[in-house]
């Protein structure tokens, strides 16, 4: 990939150490954390992540000290400006998407809108 686009997702910390872990565990080197957006759910769009080995023309890489974040070209406006964590608390244990994009969520959680 030539070109220099970005997008507007951000990884905290904590994600990017969770990513590092969970790649190390498939012990492969050519996994990027995928993030994209999908019809779907019952507020109208869902939020897809997982590990993708593939890499298309249109996709927008950014890296977080080794950590490659890949967002497909129609995903990017949804996703511009949202943050990806990840909690291991008592209560809950898994990725978060804090979306400012999102003008509102079903009671799931699981989409928005």
């Amino acid at each position: 990939m030539t070109d220099t686009l970005t997008h507007g997702v951000e990884l905290t910390e904590q994600a990017k150490s969770k990513v590092r872990t969970l790649i190390a565990a498939e012990g492969r080197d050519d996994l990027r954390l995928r993030v994209a957006v999908q019809p779907g759910g019952c507020s109208g769009l869902i939020y897809q992540l997982y590990f993708d080995e593939l890499l298309e023309d249109s996709d927008v890489v950014k890296d977080f000290d080794g950590v490659e974040v890949v967002v497909d070209k129609m995903s990017v406006p949804y996703l511009d400006g949202a943050s990806i964590d990840f909690e291991d608390t008592i209560q809950k244990q898994g990725f978060t998407i804090d979306n400012p994009n999102a003008e509102g969520s079903c009671a799931c959680g699981d989409s928005f809108s």
